[in-house]
């Protein structure tokens, strides 16, 4: 069963790795090579190539092949859907709170009459 485009961004975004990795393409274009660099310690090119692999399958991004390289690039148009996505809930949200703060405002007492803040007896 394929996940959908939306499922697989959703999930491609959830490592913090692959997040990694598109805060390095977002500065612009770069060869798998150059992705992996700060991550070598920690894991193998090949694990590092997966990560590639599912952004790239996820849509979020889109590798070329020029000669020996591989460069990557950010897909904006995917980026956008999911950012569209997820601009509903904040709206969403957004009103809630305003609602949420209406409230408050109307079971607050906005002034405390007759209580003063001086301590002297």
């Amino acid at each position: 069963m394929l996940q959908s485009t939306m499922d697989q961004t959703f999930s491609a975004l959830a490592d913090p790795t692959r997040r990694a990795i598109l805060a390095r393409l977002a500065r612009g274009e770069s060869n798998v090579s150059d992705l992996a660099q700060p991550f070598l310690q920690k894991m193998s090119l090949p694990a590092i190539t997966k990560h590639i692999k599912v952004l790239e399958n996820a849509g979020l991004i889109i590798k070329t092949h020029d000669k020996q390289f591989r460069p990557c690039r950010l897909n904006a148009s995917a980026m956008k859907e999911a950012a569209d996505w997820i601009d509903t809930y904040r709206v969403f949200w957004e009103e809630s709170f305003d609602r949420l703060d209406a409230y408050l405002k109307s079971v607050t007492p906005s002034s405390h009459k007759g209580k003063s803040d001086d301590k002297t007896p």
